[in-house]
């Protein structure tokens, strides 16, 4: 992965790793929305929520456009799609390493209760 690309990732995956920024993002999933709108659910100040929105924005997971005096936001899944994919090779190599370990473990308690039967005479 190039330098340039684990940089995206990076900044993906802390834009998403705030609630505050999974909520607005749940709510343009939904369809777009203008600022104040985004902002009316939070207990917290509409420069705070614009500071998420600009995080969203800056690896570009939003999309702003003006309408007239409106700031209009909508969602964009290209990043996530790039997150979700790095999240599932990861998913395939551990998976793979758990069932090897898994299946070490699994042939090193066959051969101990094998041996423990062989010492006390109970041969197969």
């Amino acid at each position: 992965m190039s330098a340039a690309t684990e940089a995206r990732l990076s900044a993906t995956l802390v834009a998403l790793s705030d609630p505050t920024r999974r909520a607005i993002l749940r709510r343009l999933a939904r369809g777009e929305a203008r600022v104040t709108d985004l902002a009316a659910p939070f207990a917290i100040s509409l420069n705070a929520v614009s500071k998420h929105i600009r995080t969203l924005e800056r690896v570009g997971l939003i999309h702003r456009k003006r309408v007239g005096r409106d700031h209009v936001l909508s969602f964009r899944a290209t990043p996530m799609d790039a997150a979700s994919a790095w999240m599932d090779t990861q998913r395939e190599i551990w998976t793979g390493r758990l069932q090897a370990l898994d299946a070490l473990l699994q042939s090193e308690d066959d051969n101990a209760l094998s041996r423990t039967k062989t010492k006390k005479g109970d041969v197969r």
